[in-house]
This record gives C-alpha cells, sequence and structure tokens, in this order.
C-alpha cells in the first residue's frame, strides 16, 4: 500500500517580520521578565521554606530536565532555522507531543521507583509542567522562525508573573511542596490553551485551517526523517542538561539536599545573564541561519562576533560585581548564612562567563545547522564535568562542583569554535 501524507493546508500570510533589534528588545524583556519571576520563585521557597525544600526542588528539576529535554530533540532549533520550509508545523507538533508522552512516562517510573512517595509526586508534578512547557515550545519555535518574538515575549511574561503568583502563594499559605508544583503545572497549562495556542491559530490561517494543523498527524515517513533530522540536536540537549546536572548529583549524594538547596541558590543569581544570552542568541538564529544557507560568510562572522563580544562583556562584568557585592547580595536575596559561600558563587560567575561566550558559539552552530557536529563537543563537556566533580566535590565541596564546571565550559568552548570554523571552511569551499 502506497503510504499518502496527510493534506496541506495553506498558512496564514507572511506577517511583516519585526527587525532584529525590535526581536531583541522584545527578548529580553521576555525572557527577564520570565527569569526574574523564577528566581523570585526560589528567593520565596528559600525565605518561607528550608534549604531542604530548595533542595527538593532543584531535584525535581535535575530528575525531570534531561529526560524532557532529550524528548523536546532540541525541536525548536530545527524550526527556528528551517529557512527552506522543509516540513509543516503540524510535523514538528505531531513529533513533539509524541515524544513528551513517553518522556513522561519515564519521569513517572523514575520518580515511582526510586524516591519516597511525597519527593515522587514532586518529580511528577513538575514532569507535568515541563510538559505543557514542551508544547509552548514548538509555538515559540513557530513564532521565532518568523521572527515575531513580541508574541513569545509575551507568554513569558504572563506565564513567569502568573506561576510565581501561584507558587508564592501556595508556599506562604501552606508551607507545602507538592501543593506549590501543582499550582506551576496549572498556571502553565492555562497559558498554553488561552495563550499560546490561540496566538498560533492566528499565523496558522485562521481557526479551521490552525486546527487540521494542530490535530496531529501521524505520518511515520515524515516524522522518521524530522526525527532523524533532530536526534543530534536532542542529544545534544541531553548532554547539556545531564552536565549542568551533574555537580547537583553529586552534591546531593556526598553533601546531601541542604548544600544543594544553597548550590541552586547561589545559581539563580547567574540566570540573569543567561537570560540575556538567551534572548540574543534565539533573536539573532534566524539570521545567521539566513546568512549561512545563502552563503554570506562575511554576514555570518560579523555578527556572530559582535555576539561574542557581548558575551566576554557580560562575563568580565558579572565577575566585577561578584567579586565586589557578592556577600552583600546573597544575604540581601536569601539569609546570612548564604554569605558563607561567597567564594563558591564566585567561582560559579567565573564558569557562566565563561559560558556565555560558549552559548553564542552553540547559537552559530546551530544557525548552521551543524546538529551531529555538536554531539562530540558536548559528550567531551559532559566527561570534563563528570570527572571534575568525581575528583573534587568530595574534597573541596560546593567549590569542587564550581570548579567542575568551569573545567566543562573551557572544554565547550574549545570544541565550539572548532566546529564553526569548520562549517565556515565548508561555506567558503563547498
Amino acid at each position: 500500500m502506497v503510504e499518502t501524507c496527510p493534506p496541506k493546508v495553506a498558512e496564514a500570510p507572511p506577517i511583516q517580520r519585526l527587525s532584529l533589534r525590535a526581536n531583541f528588545i522584545w527578548s529580553l524583556a521576555g525572557n527577564v521578565v520570565y527569569a526574574g519571576c523564577q528566581w523570585a520563585m526560589l528567593v520565596v521557597l528559600a525565605k518561607f521554606g528550608s534549604p531542604e525544600l530548595v533542595g527538593e526542588f532543584a531535584l525535581a528539576l535535575a530528575v525531570t530536565a534531561p529526560v524532557m529535554i532529550f524528548a523536546s530533540l532540541n525541536l525548536r532549533n530545527v524550526q527556528s532555522t528551517d529557512a527552506k520550509g522543509e516540513y509543516h508545523f503540524s510535523d514538528y507538533m505531531s513529533l513533539r507531543m509524541a515524544a513528551t508522552v513517553g518522556a513522561f512516562l519515564i519521569i513517572a517510573g523514575l520518580a515511582f521507583g526510586g524516591y519516597p512517595p511525597r519527593l515522587a509526586l514532586v518529580i511528577l508534578l513538575v514532569g507535568i509542567a515541563k510538559g505543557v512547557e514542551s508544547v509552548s515550545d514548538i509555538v515559540y519555535g513557530f513564532l521565532q522562525q518568523r521572527e515575531q518574538m513580541n508574541r513569545i515575549a509575551i507568554s513569558l511574561i504572563v506565564k513567569g508573573s502568573l506561576s510565581l503568583l501561584g507558587v508564592a502563594t501556595a508556599i506562604v499559605a501552606t508551607g507545602n511542596l507538592t501543593v506549590a508544583m501543582a499550582a506551576l503545572a496549572g498556571v502553565w497549562t492555562v497559558v498554553l490553551i488561552s495563550y499560546d495556542l490561540r496566538v498560533a491559530t492566528r499565523f496558522l490561517g485562521g481557526r479551521a485551517s490552525a486546527l487540521r494543523l494542530l490535530v496531529p498527524q501521524w505520518t511515520p515517513k515524515v516524522l522518521g526523517k524530522l526525527a532523524l533530522v533532530a536526534l543530534p540536536g536532542g542529544i545534544v540537549m541531553t548532554l547539556i542538561s545531564i552536565s549542568g546536572n551533574v555537580p547537583r548529583y553529586f552534591i546531593e549524594h556526598h553533601l546531601g539536599t541542604r548544600e544543594l538547596g544553597i548550590f541552586a541558590a547561589l545559581m539563580y543569581p547567574i540566570v540573569a545573564g543567561t537570560t540575556v544570552v538567551g534572548a540574543l542568541g534565539q533573536s539573532a538564529t534566524p539570521r545567521l541561519a539566513q546568512h549561512y544557507a545563502k552563503g554570506e560568510t562575511a554576514e555570518f562572522k560579523r555578527l556572530l562576533g559582535r555576539l561574542l563580544l557581548i558575551g566576554l562583556g557580560m562575563g568580565v562584568a558579572g565577575l566585577a560585581v561578584i567579586r565586589f557585592s557578592g556577600r552583600i547580595l546573597l544575604e540581601l536575596l536569601y539569609r546570612p548564612e548564604y554569605g558563607a559561600y561567597v567564594t563558591v558563587f564566585l567561582w560559579i560567575g567565573l564558569a557562566c562567563g565563561i559560558g556565555y561566550f560558549a552559548s553564542f558559539l552553540g547559537y552559530g552552530m546551530t544557525a548552521a545547522r551543524y546538529f551531529r557536529a555538536q554531539v562530540p563537543v558536548f559528550a567531551a563537556t559532559l566527561l570534563a564535568v563528570a570527572i571534575g566533580c568525581f575528583l573534587l566535590v568530595p574534597v573541596h565541596g560546593l567549590t569542587g562542583a564550581a570548579l567542575a564546571m568551569t573545567a566543562g565550559t573551557v572544554v565547550q568552548s574549545i570544541g565550539s569554535a572548532i566546529v564553526i570554523a569548520c562549517a565556515l571552511r565548508r561555506a567558503r569551499h563547498p
């Protein structure tokens, strides 16, 4: 029997793309507000809970993130750099939904197979929230491809604000992390249904056309081909997630959930810089992809060079702030006991500063659609972090974890630079 593809539905007429500057401003605003709300959620947990409660929250994220990130297959980046329109929105959505269901089943097995019932329920609720976020992410990739970062920013602002309100209310009223995570999952579901999907329908040619594209299209040949294209990106994102969580695994094993909670709290102020990097990278990726696809290597290098200089400047500025105001910042944001960890905070700042630079190189590799070449880069990064944690955490505690992170970002930067150089050489001499 001959396999046929579902009929394609004409999408809405193209809407004028925003300028790179406008996209960056919107993306920065959305990501800053969202990251600030996520940080404020952790501050609420630290002030109205305990380091142990923060540690349980961090552990739930560490368990769910690698599974859900692998299931995402990095489809958003594949989608946003699909300059030739090889796949339709329905293809991306169908693959994402199928993978998310599978990921949730794995998370449920991990939660109830290895943790006490109360903590398992927290992990399960975080998994639900991450699954909902994963579906929203496909809408974001669709909008990012069309350089409509303002719509993404509005979603992030609404989602961040409401989730902070819901989690804070639950923690202050009950002090129960399970109730707080249920509120988080509920808020994200409401935003997905009431805003994200409604925006998608507007760009897909109205409700009738959108419904046909939003309903999963199970075409094995198409989805299998897309999965093969995206699989290296999924592996890469999983390696990145595990690399970021390996220090947490070692800390929880050797030092306990209290120290894990403190380490997680020290990490969150650095999210401010990561947010700027993400906003810039997401805004610039479609433009970088267009330059590379058209063979405009000079423009590609110029834009990527500007991003790298910004990343370098941000790293230096962050280290200066931590060096002169780190203790005051920690005591003001959390509790006085956190101020004793300012040296760890400084090492984390160094690791993240190098990471900003490496992240921009990562956006360059993605824009050039060098997905497979990223696998050995991030495998080496994970290996460096794991070896560093194995050797240093038992001896130096949280400082050892931060040093291991620094080693990983150095390896990532070197490997990414090599891939970018090869991509540019190939673009010049196909």
